[in-house]
């Protein structure tokens, strides 16, 4: 399968190893992963801060970018920019694009998946052949569980990897206070929110909390370094794409 990659902004900004490891993971299941120079934002900020117009560049610089007939499916290490492409591009096109806009986006949304999404649903795979020898916890991300409803799929895929220790997080489903410019908006909110989070993740005993999201990770991972921890917050990508002749390795200072 022709699987195009789309990296998000923080992805490409911050966190650029878990698209490097969406990259290897396909690229070991025997895929061809492209990588459109030309993408941008997924407008996905402007459209939760209430600037609707705005990301209409956006919304159709990602439907030029992936509606190449040639590429079978789109995906990403993120399940609010996932959820974005799949509902708020629609919203957008509907209200303030043309024909063309709205064609473009039902044809590129239609094929666009989360990491977990992709795998499991579309290429038919939990066991990826990954290899992570750490007691791990995950954190199911809102906009994954709720607005995509993945489920227990990435809990799956967790399952089966090799050597791993996999625990479950109290109060899992509980959001972790994140939420882009809510966190900005309602910072005193946002840091409860994230206490609760980081307490539940502490009493697991994980080296590991991971997740879809890493917005969601730098939140959770910010505070957890705050407090000296030593638990860690790869992607779930980078566990996946995590091999015996390749492993991702938590080094003695970060454990």
């Amino acid at each position: 399968m022709r699987i195009g990659l789309f990296a998000t902004c923080l992805g490409d900004t911050l966190f650029p190893e878990a698209v490097k490891s969406t990259a290897v993971l396909l690229a070991r299941l025997g895929h061809d992963v492209v990588f459109p120079p030309g993408q941008t934002c997924c407008g996905q900020m402007h459209v939760n801060t209430g600037y609707q117009r705005e990301p209409v560049p956006l919304v159709r610089n990602y439907a030029e970018q992936f509606g190449d007939t040639s590429i079978d499916a789109v995906v990403m290490p993120s399940g609010s920019c996932a959820g974005s492409v799949r509902h708020q591009h629609q919203i957008v096109a509907e209200r303030y694009g043309d024909a063309a806009l709205r064609a473009g986006v039902a044809t590129v949304k239609a094929k666009t998946y989360e990491l977990s999404e992709l795998l499991v649903d579309v290429l038919g795979v939990t066991d990826v052949g990954a290899y992570f020898p750490y007691r791990v916890t995950y954190h199911p991300t809102c906009h994954s569980l709720r607005m995509l409803r993945v489920g227990d799929k990435p809990l799956r895929l967790l399952r089966a990897v090799e050597a791993i220790d996999l625990v479950e997080l109290p109060e899992a489903d509980a959001c972790c206070g994140f939420g882009g410019t809510f966190a900005v908006k309602n910072a005193e909110t946002s840091t409860a929110m994230l206490q609760d989070k980081m307490r539940n993740v502490l009493s697991t005993g994980a080296e590991v909390c991971t997740a879809g999201d890493s917005s969601c990770l730098m939140h959770i991972g910010g505070g957890l370094s705050r407090i000296r921890s030593g638990t860690r917050t790869p992607h779930l990508a980078q566990i996946l794409g995590s091999t015996r002749t390749a492993p991702y390795v938590l080094t003695e200072a970060a454990r």
